[in-house]
């Protein structure tokens, strides 16, 4: 109820603020959709907005990175994951068991466990509303007017959790003119999508339209024990909008919704290693799986609501208001061991819900002045339920977990330019943020499986974990930068930015193993601190090169970043009352620094051929890294890498577009490249994956008058197989990471005497046409 009615005071202040406030001054026009190392139609007028206002790409002293809707449907883009391929020091993908949950890294900052406690440290924004959790993160690409990727913290503009950087998700606006698209692919693996996109004028000033996507495809594989089809894909999604203003009038608002419901069955891991009981043996495809676990049916749903409102109140200043609310529920079995027997089982259930708001004040009165000033509020709410089933190792034995972790925070920013003369800029810009975290967890031991999912709660002594309580962090995070313009064609630039995520609780902590000096147990402080962990915090500096150079376009930046207090989620065996089981442990665990160049280049020749490519390099590594060996700290730096972070990224894509009798033709490849990734801060050879490479190719044919076209597309053309992911429950060194074997030759197993070492893999070769009619 609560945040219903915050939902609706938000709306109701930013309608009427914008019915009060409207003065008849052209609108701002739609944004642009650029690409950093791309050239537009006119070279003098490329436009980003990775300040939050429309600027000049040559003029912003921010790595920045943008593919427009048309780019990505050339390419055959399917979701916002294909963006990691080709942006420097970038990985996007779905995490481990569901095709909903995204698993972001930029510069070697980001999140790979979705645990209610802790927020991703790479920030997701659909249409400038930021996403709060991963959770159905994974967004399709339909409708879509362009992604950017800022690289490096943007926590002044952007907030808190955009410690590595954000990604942004622009749908387009509504035309003028009645308008239908229709768009049907087919494709191997029985891939089947449909897109309806239309929309209409209601009188002169208001437009109504929206979407309708269909978007299946069979599985990559099978689950030999439950029948059903892995790694498919069974989502239903829409969004619909209406638009007032815009088009030379003073006043926008656009009240926008979107729902995606995805039944896809849940994906199975493949086991690296035999069964050390059953003897399974390991399967020779690597998208089949055995897990019987199919209890809750998995299902992703999510919902929102957003108004969106630009007043222009004169020459100069701008009014901006944005409002939100989101949810999205996701239920999902995951079979850990990836075998029939009840070894390592989680049914798991999500709910995550979202109230934000925005105000801006943007000042650009087309002279040496330009800025803004905002204030941002969010309230979120994250609930979390699980299973922790262990029954081959204690019969009916489990660990449930019940974690709400709520989220509240405000913050007001500012960022502003000053030219100092034709050729010097100085930027600077802050925010100051308050947050505060509270958490609610339970964790029970029952026999048999805990009510929530279909077991019969027998209680299995008392609780481990019963707590609740709350922490609060303020930060002020600042930028500044300073560019030189040689000419207006050129820039070099110089900044310094500051990242800021937040602390909280661990969601799945122990509270009884908490150290304590009390013969009780431990108290309700000690408990405290034992779940807590600090904010981290990151210094970036940066110095960067964009410009024209006949027909080259570049853009070139070299990176230093201090980053402390490492937030380290885990998920490790311990003993609970005696009793071997799962446990989550959460660590700051020191200081690493990453540097690192990156590379962008886009070059038009004579007669419709193309070359663009993107070079990143980084070398991250660990400084510090403090974990208890014996209840002794000990500094494991030398023997700890930093996860999701190739030390070499690269893409290079060859074009030819030319005129075929009044139509076009486009034809296109692309090769990327990652380097060697470890999946964990523990390098684990079972898991981690050697550096390969990608080859995409496109052959598009446009008809005159963009009325229908037809796009043949290859996707992963060499059927490369490599890792995206893991699990892994197996004794560790606990100072060098080394995995240590048994007598049988294998992985000694610390969860499960089946031994849980599975790993979940990209896409294979896919091959698809598309068709898209426009009227």
């Amino acid at each position: 109820m609560r945040s219903t009615r915050i939902l609706a005071a938000s709306l109701l202040c930013s309608a009427a603020t914008t019915a009060l406030i409207a003065a008849p001054v052209q609108a701002q026009s739609a944004e642009d959709a650029i690409s950093e190392a791309a050239p537009a139609a006119d070279e003098d007028v490329i436009i980003v907005t990775a300040r939050r206002r429309e600027e000049r790409l040559l003029d912003v002293p921010v790595a920045v990175s943008a593919i427009s809707g048309e780019q990505l449907s050339q390419r055959g883009a399917l979701d916002i994951t294909d963006v990691g391929q080709t942006v420097p020091n970038v990985t996007l993908e779905a995490s481990r068991a569901t095709n909903s949950t995204l698993s972001a890294f930029i510069r070697g900052i980001g999140q790979q466990d979705p645990v209610s406690g802790f927020e991703q440290g790479v920030g997701i924004y659909l249409d400038d509303v930021y996403l709060n959790r991963p959770q159905a993160a994974v967004l399709d690409i339909y409708d879509v007017e362009r992604i950017e990727v800022l690289r490096g913290p943007q926590g002044t503009l952007y907030g808190r959790n955009t410690i590595g950087g954000a990604v942004k998700y622009v749908t387009r606006r509504l035309p003028q003119d009645t308008a239908l698209k229709v768009r049907a692919t087919y494709g191997t693996y029985d891939q089947a999508e449909g897109v309806i996109t239309a929309s209409t004028p209601l009188g002169d000033l208001a437009r109504i339209g929206g979407s309708i996507a269909r978007l299946s495809r069979g599985g990559f594989g099978d689950n030999l024990t439950t029948g059903l089809e892995n790694y498919n894909k069974d989502i239903w999604a829409g969004r619909a909008s209406l638009e007032l203003g815009g088009y030379g009038e003073p006043v926008f608002i656009r009240v926008q919704g979107d729902y995606t419901k995805d039944k896809s069955n849940p994906r199975g891991g493949h086991r690296l290693i035999p069964g050390l009981v059953s003897g399974a043996p390991v399967l020779d495809n690597v998208f089949d799986t055995r897990g019987a676990l199919n209890d809750p049916e998995q299902e992703v749903e999510s919902y929102g609501l957003s108004l969106h409102a630009e007043v222009e109140l004169s020459n100069a200043l701008t009014f901006r208001s944005i409002s939100a609310w989101r949810k999205d529920d996701s239920f999902t079995p995951i079979d850990f061991d990836a075998l029939p027997a009840v070894d390592l089982d989680v049914p798991g259930a999500y709910f995550n819900e979202q109230l934000s708001q925005e105000f801006q004040l943007v000042w650009d009165d087309g002279g040496p002045f330009s800025g803004l000033l905002g204030f941002y509020y969010l309230d979120a709410k994250a609930d979390t339920l699980f299973d922790v089933r262990l029954f081959t190792t204690f019969p009916g034995f489990t660990a449930f977990t019940q974690a709400n972790v709520d989220t509240e925070t405000y913050a007001i920013f500012g960022d502003f330019t000053y030219d100092l003369n034709e050729q010097f800029s100085l930027s600077v810009g802050g925010r100051y943020t308050w947050d505060e975290r509270s958490a609610e967890i339970l964790r029970q031991n029952y026999l048999g499986g805990s009510p929530v999912f279909g077991g019969p709660g027998v209680t299995f002594g008392g609780p481990s974990t019963d707590f609740a309580g709350s922490r609060e962090f303020k930060k002020f995070t600042p930028r500044a930068s300073i560019s030189f313009k040689p000419t207006p064609d050129h820039n070099i630039y110089a900044s310094y930015s500051k990242g800021f995520k937040g602390g909280g609780f661990d969601p799945r902590g122990v509270g009884l193993n908490a150290p304590t000096t009390t013969p009780g147990g431990p108290t309700d402080q000690e408990v405290a601190d034992f779940l807590s962990f600090a904010p981290e915090e990151v210094d970036s500096y940066e110095i960067g090169y964009k410009g024209n150079i006949g027909i080259l376009n570049i853009a070139a930046a070299a990176f230093y970043a201090d980053y402390t207090d490492v937030q380290i989620p885990g998920s490790v065996a311990c003993q609970v009352g005696g009793v071997t089981t799962f446990c989550g442990v959460v660590s700051n665990a020191g200081k690493a620094t990453f540097k690192g160049l990156e590379l962008e280049a886009n070059a038009r020749f004579p007669g419709g051929f193309g070359l663009s490519g993107s070079l990143g390099y980084i070398d991250a590594q660990y400084d510090e890294y403090i974990t208890n060996i014996g209840n002794t700290p000990t500094d494991v730096a030398e023997s700890r890498v930093v996860q999701n972070t190739p030390e070499l990224t690269g893409s290079i894509t060859a074009s030819y577009d030319t005129p075929v009798g009044a139509g076009d033709l486009y034809v296109a490849t692309t090769l990327s490249y990652r380097s060697k990734t470890s999946q964990f801060e523990i390098p684990n050879p079972f898991l981690d994956q050697d550096g390969f490479a990608l080859l995409d190719a496109s052959v598009v044919y446009t008809a005159p008058g963009n009325r229908w076209s037809v796009g043949l597309y290859g996707k992963n053309l060499l059927d490369k197989e490599y890792k995206t992911s893991g699990y892994t429950f197996v004794r560790t060194d606990p100072r060098t990471g080394a995995i240590q074997n048994g007598a049988n030759g294998y992985p000694i197993p610390t969860l499960g005497p089946e031994g849980t070492l599975t790993a979940f893999y990209g896409n294979p070769r896919q091959v698809f046409a598309s068709v898209t009619f426009t009227y």
